[in-house]
């Protein structure tokens, strides 16, 4: 196996990011040590990045929403003379893996929503205080945030020099928030996304791509007002004390990835992933003062940050492991207490944030290209957020009635409030609205059913499942699906399941991930981009790439 990629960090290992705290106003200052990439063979040159800077900028945006919660607005800024961010490194691209290209497209869109979000989610804003050259990924990074100021001198300027620079498209949501956010016109963006300069002062702004441009020798007293003005107006709860992030137990083989909650089984012969989540094994918290005190390791926090680090650990290091079934093992009316905790104190500040870790981890299940499915055993836990799972999965196979020499409880599956609203989609609609477009009059009913614990037949009768089958079954046709599922084209898979995933509304973040990725993807195959004469290559040689024209 290559090296392996680690999601896992802490500030005392950053490299390429700066934090200072002034009470509610965080300055985030990016300043790329050019030695410090992922892998040999390039250098992070004008605070360019690769995949090592966004895991280092993911840590600290989710790390900062619960150890500095006392932060309302963040502003983004670069700790180097004359450019804010040359986007992503070239030389990286083009020395890339496809496969490694793909997912890091995929974990930059997943980190600037996550801070794009942070303002209907938590009250906290992104401030982007452009000085010098920002294009490409640096623009799109600007462009999550909730407003962007620009200083006006003779450097800086913004762009999406993709187009005509490397023949392929801005990977990180570029195209889609110029319009879709940002409402630039479309005639204007064609313009825009088609030069190499960029776009500099009054006409950044005029064009809508830039909310302020500001004369250089007062930008930054500007910067410093404009952050003031947020944080006062910021409808976030003032917060004295954070909880600290430690490290994960985790504990990586040939054949598994254990962590203290979660145990994922890693079969390279059968080409699958199992992962298993486990229930609590003591009684939720009496309240939140306690929850709290537990820091870390309460348990509807530890769970999803070990299921964030395996989905993360899963996509990128272990690329041929094409299906992954989801087990979950524990006493479900257990689980419903701790649930039940985080629901009854929704107003209190950290109960939020565990909510809208769990919303950003489902999302990424959401967002995985890998074959997804989940068995609902006896002796499992799927309730409520759990339950989530088995909506976002692309088949379940559910256990009925006793098995012969199986005395764990029957299957089960319990619907709480938490599985109608609190965790969207990125379609802006629940999982169970998604799954019943056609019966949005289902989805009410089932609301009789919260609390209840629906076995196999009742399960199957309100389309909750896709397969109950008997102990004479199910061993037989669980096996047969998953030689069938590892046995087919994994593009085709791919491909297939995005389209079926995402039905339902059109919005801004499913028109990342799906149009924009799948074009992104396809040109990253194509060899304009990537091939020996292709713009990647030749990317810094003064020779434009040497395309094939015609149109497919």
């Amino acid at each position: 196996m290559s090296k392996m990629i680690d999601f896992q960090t802490n500030p005392s290992l950053y490299r390429h990011w700066r934090i200072e705290y002034e009470g509610p106003v965080a300055n985030l200052i990016m300043d790329v040590d050019e030695n410090g990439g992922l892998f040999e063979g390039y250098e992070l040159k004008l605070n360019s990045y690769d995949l090592g800077v966004d895991i280092e900028l993911n840590d600290i945006v989710q790390r900062m929403r619960f150890e500095h919660p006392e932060v309302k607005v963040v502003v983004i800024k670069s700790g180097k003379d004359k450019v804010f961010c040359a986007g992503a490194n070239i030389r990286m691209l083009g020395g890339a893996a496809h496969s490694h290209k793909v997912n890091f497209c995929k974990f930059t869109n997943e980190t600037r929503n996550t801070f794009e979000a942070a303002e209907a989610d938590s009250g906290q804003n992104y401030i982007a205080a452009i000085k010098g050259a920002c294009a490409g990924g640096g623009y799109e990074l600007a462009l999550a945030c909730n407003h962007i100021m620009l200083t006006d001198d003779s450097t800086s300027a913004v762009g999406l020099p993709e187009v005509p620079l490397l023949a392929v498209l801005p990977g990180t949501g570029g195209l889609t928030r110029v319009t879709d956010k940002r409402k630039v016109r479309r005639d204007l963006a064609d313009i825009f996304c088609s030069i190499e300069e960029g776009v500099k002062g009054k006409r950044a702004l005029q064009w809508r791509l830039v909310d302020e441009v500001i004369a250089n020798s007062k930008f930054d007293d500007a910067v410093i007002e404009r952050a003031q003005k947020m944080a006062a107006e910021s409808n976030k709860t003032d917060v004295g004390e954070g909880v600290t992030f430690g490290p994960l137990n985790r504990v990586i083989t040939l054949t598994a990835v254990t962590y203290d909650l979660i145990e994922v089984e890693l079969d390279h012969a059968g080409r699958k992933a199992t992962i298993t989540l486990k229930g609590p094994s003591e009684a939720a918290p009496v309240d939140m003062s306690t929850f709290q005190a537990q820091g870390d390791q309460a348990y509807l926090l530890k769970l999803a940050r070990e299921l964030e680090d395996a989905i993360l650990h899963l996509r990128s290091n272990e690329n041929e492991l094409g299906l992954w079934l989801f087990r979950t093992q524990g006493d479900p009316v257990l689980f419903a207490t701790h649930e039940a905790l985080l629901a009854d104190n929704a107003d209190h500040w950290l109960a939020n944030e565990v909510q809208q870790f769990w919303k950003r981890t489902l999302k990424r299940i959401d967002v995985t290209s890998r074959s997804l499915a989940a068995l609902i055993e006896h002796g499992s836990c799927f309730v409520g957020v759990l339950a989530e799972i088995l909506f976002a999965v692309d088949r379940s196979y559910m256990m009925e009635d006793e098995f012969e020499g199986d005395n764990r409880p029957i299957a089960a599956i319990t619907l709480t409030d938490a599985n109608f609203g609190r965790y969207p989609m990125g379609n802006a609609i629940t999982r169970l609205q998604t799954r019943f477009l056609a019966e949005p009059e289902h989805v009410e009913d089932l609301k009789s059913s919260i609390g209840q614990a629906m076995e196999a037949e009742e399960a199957n009768d309100l389309g909750l499942v896709t397969v109950t089958l008997d102990d004479i079954d199910w061993e037989d046709e669980v096996r047969i699906f998953i030689e069938e599922r590892v046995s087919f084209s994994p593009d085709a898979m791919t491909g297939m399941e995005a389209n079926l995933r995402f039905a339902g509304p059109e919005t801004m973040e499913t028109r990342i991930f799906g149009r924009l990725t799948a074009w992104q993807n396809w040109i990253f195959n194509r060899p304009n981009a990537v091939g020996p004469d292709g713009a990647l290559q030749r990317y810094g040689t003064g020779v434009r790439g040497d395309y094939t024209m015609e149109r497919v």
